[in-house]
C-alpha cells in the first residue's frame, strides 16, 4: 500500500487531502510543521510527501531542501502543494528538491495522478 506523509499546518487542508488519499486506498501520516515532518519522514520512510509551504517555524521550502539533502530521506519524492501560485515560487520549490508543484485547491483526480506519476518516475530511476 502506498504511504503518503502530509506536512501541513492547516487542519482543514489536512482533512481534505487525507480524505482524498484514503478514498484511493493510500495510507496517510500527518505532520503539522516542517520540523515534525522531517522527523516523521526519517522515522516512517513514506513513499511520497505532500508539503505545504506557508507554515510556522521551518517553512515548506526549507523542509523540502533539508529532506532532499539528507541521505536518509533524499529518495522520498516531495510534492509541494500550496496557495503560492507565482512562477518564481514554483521554480524555487523545484530548486529545493521538490519533484512536483501543485497550487491549491486541487482536484482529487489530479492529486492522485500526480502522486502516481512521481512514484512511477522514481521507481524507474532506481532501476
Amino acid at each position: 500500500m502506498t504511504h503518503i506523509l502530509i506536512i501541513d499546518d492547516s487542519p482543514t487542508e489536512v482533512h481534505v487531502f487525507k480524505n482524498m488519499l484514503l478514498n484511493n486506498n493510500i495510507e496517510v501520516s500527518v505532520a503539522s510543521n516542517g520540523e515534525e515532518g522531517i522527523e516523521k519522514a526519517i522515522e516512517i520512510k513514506p513513499d511520497c510527501i505532500l508539503m505545504d509551504v506557508v507554515m510556522p517555524g521551518k517553512n515548506g521550502f526549507q523542509a523540502t531542501r533539508d529532506l532532499s539533502r539528507n541521505p536518509a530521506t533524499s529518495a522520498i519524492p516531495v510534492i509541494i502543494i500550496t496557495t503560492k501560485d507565482q512562477e518564481t515560487d514554483k521554480i524555487w520549490g523545484m530548486r529545493q528538491g521538490a519533484r512536483d508543484y501543485i497550487v491549491k485547491p486541487t482536484e482529487e483526480r489530479d492529486l492522485i495522478e500526480r502522486i502516481y506519476k512521481v512514484l512511477v518516475a522514481d521507481s524507474s530511476n532506481e532501476e
